[in-house]
């Protein structure tokens, strides 16, 4: 069978796509993937065939607003929210065409969050079966957040989802006129509903406690599969390795794809909170550059890290909440310390604090007697106990790709029966 993925994001966003389009190119089947420009190398690197969607990502990782999405929204929300929605208008007519270049014949589209609203026309054009792949509750639910009532805080989901329709309703009919289809007259999350497409929850349903009962009235449409990780390895694994065998376990600070404002502020943080401590710190750099940076011999920097071999063998960990670094640490059974500032990383760390299994508070709002105080709550023993005995109760890594390879199957197969 032939599948395109599409998914355009940071790495962290392409990865759980190129997990399960590996394993179903492993399976014997034709699999090509549309992303941003700058990660085509990554998808090329593990043998798929890779295609420009969308406009580079790494440009766009540096920009202010999306380092500060939250304190941003706070302070502006009108003003955010035009400029979050002005990068799919803009680009909406690209992401089609591209997709309209590779899905003619195929036997199933996938795409992530972003421009998902028109891949969902081109699968209703081509009339083929899609594939909305989540790594966080996209959907409207009353689990997102806590301390509020369930119906408010759905109602406050639905009407961000509508919110999002409204202002990209023009690209959308743009697009559904030049492939000669009707206007939409409901929102696309209504339309992938009724098309009974499905929605894969690339998350364990554990990890949001009341959530699999909430959506259990979408009969299968919104399965839970676990993390889609692909746990690569790395040049410097076995430095890694080496630097934590010969002392005590560190703490892991993970900075993420979104460079860090300041790297020698926040490397001077983590050096001072290590030593009030007592530990050692191993700093995994990811989009941020410390190459300038001087720090003290029991801080060890490096860039990319295999965090699957990296974080079991920490103390504690602490980064930014993306959800496949959030993935990494759940499965690790090691507590964790989020520091958010964007996208879904708030709502990851909202889970942890609600499972007992670390904190969070907003990167803007930390400091480095909040980092100790927060690093001594969670390096209590009775943290470790809770994360290890969740740990136990997440899907493998093995399973959770396998699990969203079989759906990926069965929905191609359902279709040409």
């Amino acid at each position: 069978m032939r599948f395109v993925l599409a998914s355009w994001g940071s790495r962290g966003d392409v990865e759980p796509s190129l997990a399960v389009g590996c394993e179903l190119a492993r399976r014997g089947h034709d699999v090509r993937m549309a992303v941003p420009p700058d990660l085509v190398g990554f998808v090329e690197a593990a043998g798929l065939v890779g295609v420009p969607y969308g406009p580079e990502v790494g440009a766009l990782l540096n920009e202010d607003f999306v380092r500060n999405l939250w304190s941003k929204f706070f302070r502006n929300p009108v003003g955010l929210l035009r400029q979050l929605y002005g990068l799919p208008i803009r680009h909406w007519n690209e992401a089609n065409e591209t997709l309209m270049s590779l899905v003619d014949g195929v036997d199933l589209l996938s795409t992530a969050v972003n421009f998902e609203p028109a891949a969902a026309n081109v699968a209703e054009y081509y009339d083929i079966p899609l594939i909305c792949m989540h790594h966080f509750p996209l959907r409207p639910n009353g689990q997102i957040l806590q301390g509020l009532p369930s119906p408010l805080v759905r109602s406050g989901s639905t009407i961000s989802e509508w919110m999002f329709w409204r202002a990209t309703r023009n690209a959308e009919n743009a697009q559904r006129h030049s492939l000669g289809l009707p206007k939409a007259r409901r929102r696309s999350p209504r339309r992938i509903a009724e098309h009974r497409w499905l929605e894969i929850q690339g998350y364990d349903a554990v990890c949001v406690p009341g959530l699999a009962e909430e959506w259990a009235k979408w009969n299968g449409q919104r399965p839970f599969v676990g993390p889609l990780t692909m746990q690569l390895s790395t040049e410097s694994d076995r430095e890694v390795a080496a630097w934590i065998s010969a002392g005590p376990p560190p703490i892991c600070f993970a900075t993420g794809s979104i460079p860090v404002e300041s790297p020698a502020d926040t490397l001077a943080m983590i050096a001072s909170a290590c030593t009030q401590l007592g530990q050692r710190g191993l700093v995994c750099a990811g989009g941020t550059d410390y190459s300038n940076v001087n720090h003290p011999d029991d801080i060890k920097v490096v860039g990319a890290a295999n965090y699957a071999e990296v974080f079991p063998a920490c103390r504690a960990i602490v980064h930014h909440g993306g959800s496949g670094t959030t993935a990494a640490s759940l499965r690790a059974g090691v507590p964790a310390l989020i520091l958010w500032s964007s996208a879904d990383q708030p709502f990851w760390g909202n889970q942890l604090k609600r499972l007992r299994v670390g904190t969070a508070r907003s990167l803007t709002a930390t400091t480095v007697q909040s980092m100790v105080a927060d690093l001594r709550q969670i390096l209590n023993p009775e943290y470790a106990v809770r994360a290890q005995h969740l740990a136990t109760q997440l899907t493998t890594p093995a399973d959770s790709i396998s699990r969203a390879a079989d759906l990926f199957e069965r929905a191609a197969n359902r279709e040409k029966r």
